[in-house]
């Protein structure tokens, strides 16, 4: 249907206007019902729903559906019993190239005088400006990525060229190297600076194949003062693409033009990526993004509830904090399921509150115990329990030893007697030399970083 055609095409601008918490809270279930030529209804779950999105977002649609050539049209929201999902579009069917300075297009506009698309989408939009420096929670875990994209920021092509950030989901990569481009468009007017996903790369890539743009579309990458390309792992196993990429990336940095790389995982790990981009990444400073510490979830809280003029008492700040762990985008989730809980039934967040809703989760799985994290970091390590729980000296069983160590005091919080007591050492000394050894190591050890990060995500599954 083309009505749904035009809504999924606003859901995929949203998508990449609002945080992912808002998005999949707000934007998710939502569906068209009907439309004719002065207006659109758009079918929600529940009423709540529908003043939300009419008091927050309104605004927001009706200036993306004009941009969609629907700008006459009255919008209303209507509660709809259906349960079935929207459709939204995926990496493989989207794609955002962000250009500075440049006006954005109309889908009439995006073909040329010979009927051939351009290589200038409607879809493409602007760095978001609420993804800055100020807005961004520094914390232990990302602190030396912060520092690095600061430095860029100020002088890019300069040092730290190009900058590599890998983390897991949901840390705020995607935040921290858009900052960088608000940033450098601040400082440096008429500066250009382009955006995309790597999957994104990709499918403008084929289009410039497919319609014999190639020149424009090299251009357009190789003119640029500052290139952030968002999910590199996605390049991997694309043989032309990587190829292109690898020009692209020798034009730009012979030009000493900064050039900003994120992905899930290190470069090394990325499997099937070419040797010479891995090489190439691995030129300037790689550095990872950790999982948010106690202290900086509650920073990230406090001012996700100031952005929704809340101001939360710190027991409840705390609460939150440990119920998720890993993801900020689904710390975002809990707050705004709080805030709309509360809403819905005219309650103030307090602790009786939220000990109310989220009080049958917790922040890791009920059954997790001492012994499932020493299998799971063997099995990790691909030796057996017998061997990490036996007095053995051997650097490949040590080092997964002390690994399970620092894991039952970080995750399970285990007294260091009862770690030394569930691996077999009858010296707490130990375990205490142990776990220091591996905080003070995570600082600088990627390797380790990794180790630790992928057992932490098969405990946590």
């Amino acid at each position: 249907m083309e009505e749904d055609a035009v809504w999924q095409s606003v859901l995929g601008e949203i998508e990449l206007t609002v945080s992912r918490g808002n998005f999949v809270t707000w934007f998710k279930n939502t569906q068209v019902l009907r439309r004719d030529d002065s207006s659109m209804i758009i079918g929600v779950p529940n009423i709540f729903y529908k003043q939300q999105l009419e008091s927050k977002f309104k605004p927001m649609i009706m200036e993306l559906l004009a941009k969609n050539g629907l700008g006459e049209i009255a919008l209303e929201f209507k509660t709809h019993t259906s349960t079935m999902p929207t459709k939204r579009p995926t990496n493989d069917d989207t794609e955002v190239v962000i250009m500075s300075e440049s006006p954005k297009k109309t889908n009439r506009e995006m073909f040329s005088g010979n009927g051939a698309p351009s290589l200038t989408h409607s879809y493409r939009q602007g760095l978001n400006d609420r993804y800055t420096f100020d807005s961004f929670i520094v914390g232990s875990g990302n602190e030396m990525a912060y520092a690095a994209c600061q430095a860029i920021a100020q002088n890019p092509g300069t040092k730290y060229n190009p900058l590599f950030i890998y983390g897991g989901v949901g840390l705020g990569k995607t935040h921290l190297i858009q900052a960088v481009g608000n940033a450098v468009l601040a400082n440096k007017k008429g500066s250009k600076v382009v955006y995309a996903t790597s999957e994104q790369f990709v499918q403008e890539f084929l289009d410039a194949i497919r319609y014999k743009k190639i020149t424009d579309f090299a251009g357009h990458y190789r003119n640029a003062d500052v290139l952030i390309v968002d999910d590199m792992q996605f390049i991997a196993g694309k043989e032309k693409t990587q190829e292109e990429f690898f020009h692209t990336f020798n034009a730009l940095h012979q030009a000493n033009k900064q050039i900003i790389i994120s992905s899930d995982k290190p470069p090394k790990s990325i499997p099937t990526l070419e040797e010479r981009l891995r090489s190439r990444f691995e030129w300037g400073m790689i550095v990872d993004i950790g999982a948010p510490d106690f202290e900086t979830r509650c920073a990230i809280l406090q001012n996700k509830a100031t952005q929704h003029n809340i101001v939360l008492d710190q027991p409840v700040v705390e609460f939150l904090a440990n119920q998720v762990q890993t993801n900020i985008r689904e710390l975002e989730g809990a707050l705004n399921q709080l805030l709309a809980f509360c809403e819905m039934r005219n309650l103030t967040p307090d602790l009786s509150v939220v000990t109310g809703l989220f009080g049958t989760h917790r922040s890791r799985p009920r059954h997790m115990n001492a012994k499932q994290v020493v299998e799971r970091t063997a099995k990790h390590f691909q030796i057996s329990i017998e061997e990490i729980l036996s007095p053995k000296r051997d650097k490949d069983i040590v080092f997964p030893r002390q690994i399970a160590m620092y894991l039952l005091r970080s995750e399970l919080h285990l007294s260091f007697p009862k770690i030394a007591q569930e691996l077999g050492r009858k010296d707490h000394t130990t375990a205490i030399h142990s776990v220091e050894k591996i905080e003070k190591e995570l600082h600088f050890d990627n390797i380790l970083k990794e180790h630790v990060k992928e057992i932490k995500e098969k405990l946590y599954a």
